[in-house]
Parts: structure tokens; C-alpha cells; sequence
């Protein structure tokens, strides 16, 4: 079984109100890519892709008008795809929902968010995700309170088979220093961010620890947005976001062997699975953004990791038509694990 995850840029733009494809030739948000250019080479990865269920991050928007489950499916329906039913948690306000589209003759799924629903003020411990997290961000011995803009997705999943899965979709994301002026306030500002992504993080892994005490199978997937040696900030807070979540030695751990592999070096060969063009310099930065976390009772299944990286992984580089679409589709290239369930 295929499970996989993969961010989608300007997924939205790509659908009317009523969910109907815009296959046309207006520009899509990608840079120099039309609507139809972006929807075709969509269609081609996630039919090379195949996958038994994909945790979408930056999924169609999910408000009075529009609806994520009907864009999603009907984007499925246009490209004859296996995992055609969709599902989606707790919406949010930035146009960039989490969703995940699976295959109904082999899995069930629902949402199920997991810990107290909180008021403004917050609590510590594993709050519900759409709630508030208590946290002393700067050590001054006052809580702060911390909330996703995009509150992860809890998915339980039944396999055909009867296997159970959690699956926790996420897309952490630090915010950019806008209307910051100076390099000081630039800095104070980025530092504070910083403080709110590791705090979600904290946040996330106070969840995951509840599900491998209890030896639940549980996937953790998703954009970080972080990893090891990925802005300067790291050395000031000491840890990534990943190593928060992924758990440290001696406490019941996830695994992604991309993750660790970046972990355990500052120099040479890194996985990548994101690939921006940066304008002001005239190249591209390649980074390592997107994960699937897998806990120590899903080792038993024999994953297989794979991140569908254009020029990085053979098959794809083979493949022309499969290697363009996946530089037209999104900026993110799709990340999938293998498990024999």
C-alpha cells in the first residue's frame, strides 16, 4: 500500500467556485504556467504516482462557497485516478487546506482530532489541534499563546484488510518578517516566528507521543517547512522542528531515513524534495521540506520511502513526460512510503 504526500501549489486557483477544473489558458500562480499546462501535469503525476491515499497540503480552499471535497473529486473524476474519495478536517483562512484523497475500495477514513477543545486562553499538554497551545516561547516564565494557521488533519484509517492507521497531516509553516524594517527588527521578528513553528512542533509532538504509547500504527506526513541546517536560527534554538517530532533517543521515536540521513550531515549529498527559483539571484535552491513519518510498529511493514524528485530519482529522470510534469505541477515534488499492509 502507496501512502504519500505532496504539496500542490496554487491548488487552488485551478477550480471555480463550484469545483469545476479551469483548463484554461489564464495564468495559473506558477511562474509561467497556464491553468490547463498545471491541471495536465497534475493529472500525470498523481497517475504515475498511484498512490492508495495522498495527504495533500495546499489543497482547494474550504469556505461559504467553495468546497475542498467536491474540487478534489471532481479533479479525480477528470483524471480517472484510484484514490477518488476526499477528505478534509478543520478548515482554515489562508486559501490552503490539508486533504486527503484515498482510494475507497481499500480504505475507510474520518476525521478524528484527538484532545480538548480549548477557548482563547489555551491549554498545555496536547490541546485539540484547532484550539490554543500554552507555551513559554522566550523563557520568561509567561506562556504565550500558540495556534496553527493551518491545524493538522487526524485521519483514522481502516485498510481492507482491517489494519488501523493514524495518519496526522501537517503544514507548519514559519511566517516571513513582512512590514519588518531593518535588519534588527527584521531579526526580532524572524526570531519570534521561529519560536511559534518550534512551539507548533512541540505542540505536535506532545500528539504523537500519545499514539506510540499506544503502539497505534501512525504515519506523520507532510511540509514542514524546516529541517536540519535550513535557515540560521538553528543554532540559536539548538534543534530543528523535525527533531522535535521525529523524538529523541531513548523516547519512542518516528522514522523517515531522509530525515535522518539530513540529520547526520552539515556537508555533501542531501535529499531534496522542493526546488524554488530565486529571482534575485537567478538559480534554484533546493531544499528538503516534506516528510513521512512512519512509527516504530509500521517498520515491521517494510517501508519503502521515495521522493519523486525530477532529476534526482532515475525513473522520473527517465521519463520525460513524467519529468516535465513534475516540474510544471508544483514547486514540491510528491514524497511516498510503501508498506506492506
Amino acid at each position: 500500500m502507496r501512502i504519500a504526500t505532496y504539496n500542490v501549489e496554487w491548488f487552488n486557483n485551478l477550480f471555480a467556485d463550484d469545483g469545476v477544473l479551469l483548463a484554461d489558458d489564464a495564468w495559473s500562480g506558477r511562474q509561467d504556467i497556464r491553468r490547463g499546462e498545471q491541471l495536465a501535469a497534475l493529472g500525470t503525476v498523481f497517475t504515475a504516482l498511484d498512490a492508495d491515499a495522498v495527504m495533500i497540503v495546499e489543497a482547494p480552499d474550504q469556505n461559504s462557497r467553495r468546497s475542498t471535497v467536491r474540487a478534489l473529486e471532481a479533479f479525480a473524476q477528470t483524471y480517472d485516478l484510484r484514490a477518488r474519495k476526499a477528505l478534509i478536517g478543520f478548515g482554515n483562512d489562508t486559501q490552503q487546506e490539508i486533504a486527503l484523497l484515498y482510494d475507497p475500495d481499500l480504505l475507510r477514513a474520518h476525521h478524528d482530532p484527538k484532545g480538548e477543545a480549548t477557548g482563547k486562553k489555551g491549554a498545555a499538554g496536547a490541546p485539540r489541534f484547532d484550539g490554543a497551545f500554552r507555551w513559554d516561547l522566550d523563557t520568561d516564565a509567561t506562556p504565550e499563546i500558540v495556534t496553527f494557521s493551518k491545524p493538522p488533519l487526524e485521519a483514522a484509517v481502516t485498510t481492507i484488510t482491517g489494519v488501523e492507521l493514524r495518519l496526522i497531516g501537517v503544514h507548519i509553516k514559519s511566517k516571513a518578517p513582512h512590514g519588518a524594517r531593518g535588519r534588527e527588527e527584521i531579526m526580532r521578528i524572524s526570531i519570534q516566528n521561529r519560536r511559534k513553528q518550534l512551539a507548533q512542533c512541540i505542540w505536535l509532538r506532545a500528539r504523537v507521543e500519545q499514539h506510540l504509547l499506544g503502539n497505534e500504527n501512525l504515519i506523520v506526513l507532510g511540509d514542514f517547512n524546516d529541517g536540519p541546517g535550513l535557515d540560521e536560527y538553528e543554532k540559536l534554538f539548538g534543534r530543528s522542528g523535525i527533531e522535535i517530532v521525529l523524538g529523541e533517543e531513548g523516547c519512542p521515536c518516528l522514522n523517515d531515513p531522509h530525515a535522518r540521513m539530513a540529520l547526520s550531515r552539515r556537508v555533501g549529498a542531501m535529499p531534496a524534495s522542493a526546488r524554488f527559483y530565486l529571482a534575485d539571484q537567478k538559480r534554484y535552491l533546493q531544499a528538503l521540506l516534506d516528510y513521512v513519518m512512519v512509527s516504530e510498529r509500521l517498520m515491521l511493514k517494510r517501508p519503502e520511502w521515495r521522493i519523486w524528485h525530477p532529476f534526482d530519482d532515475p525513473e522520473c529522470y527517465s521519463s520525460s513526460k513524467l519529468r516535465e510534469a513534475l516540474l510544471a505541477a508544483s514547486d514540491h515534488f510528491p514524497v511516498s512510503v510503501d508498506l506492506d499492509l
